[in-house]
């Protein structure tokens, strides 16, 4: 595995995570690599959208929308 350094984090921002990662009973390390795994797991936006956009492609024109709708609306 890759060591990773993180320079002039702030003393409050490194005490506040150091009292996290006691609340969750994990050491600091243990907590930072759990922090990443979560962040990385979550896709992106841009990540969202092109698979949205390639899951989501639809043969289903204007007019037959319009035309369920209508059909729904008439009961026909």
């Amino acid at each position: 595995m890759t060591a990773l350094t993180i320079r002039d984090v702030p003393d409050d921002q490194i005490q506040t995570l150091k009292v996290r990662a006691a609340q969750a009973g994990k050491s600091l390390q243990a907590y930072f690599l759990d922090l990443i795994a979560r962040e990385t797991s979550k896709p992106t936006m841009t990540e969202m959208v092109a698979r949205l956009n390639r899951e989501t492609t639809a043969s289903v024109s204007t007019e037959d929308v319009l035309a369920a709708i209508d059909e729904a609306r008439t009961g026909r």
